[in-house]
């Protein structure tokens, strides 16, 4: 993928991210970089701006008498990183998401664990009722920096074609 900058004015350019429909194809794999390393501070705020009470995300006491033996990362922030990671590449462009489908959570993550994104292309079809746009469906695994596995998920994202996103229509 090449950063496209726009010209918006003398001397001056937006940088612009993202695929357009017609820059997917079935089976390639995008690694979405940077990574990202996970603090306990990500972890414990992140619960708690969730609501999320389980003990086993910020009780080190409760967590340690588990079979992890430690605080787990909460996996509603390791899917949110994971999908922020793949965002400038394969869905910046995206006029909505469609759905998501078949989550797995394959290994745990704790804090100061450092994790990746890759995500394949599974499919790339035109809209029938969107003549602009079409749907692309990818893979996106998680991925430790050791290489183990730790989530997967499949998405669907309704993508413009080239000379239809927001970017190339407005200047915002």
């Amino acid at each position: 993928m090449t950063v496209v900058r726009k010209e918006v004015g003398p001397n001056r350019y937006r940088e612009s991210f993202g695929r357009y429909l017609e820059d997917f194809a079935v089976g390639d794999v995008y690694e979405h970089r940077p990574g990202r390393t996970i603090s306990e501070t990500d972890n414990t705020w992140f619960t708690l701006l969730t609501m999320n009470q389980h003990p086993l995300h910020f009780d080190a006491e409760y967590a340690a008498k588990s079979e992890f033996g430690k605080p787990l990362v909460n996996s509603c922030l390791t899917l949110s990183m994971v999908a922020g990671m793949s965002v400038s590449d394969i869905s910046q462009k995206t006029v909505a998401n469609l759905g998501w489908d078949k989550i797995k959570l394959t290994a745990p993550v704790f804090a100061g664990d450092t994790i990746y994104a890759e995500s394949e292309v599974l499919a790339v079809r035109e809209s029938k009722s969107r003549p602009t746009q079409g749907i692309v469906t990818v893979k996106t695994t998680g991925k430790k920096a050791d290489g183990t596995v730790f989530m997967s998920y499949e998405r669907s994202m309704l993508i413009p074609k080239r000379g239809h996103a927001i970017d190339d229509l407005a200047d915002y």
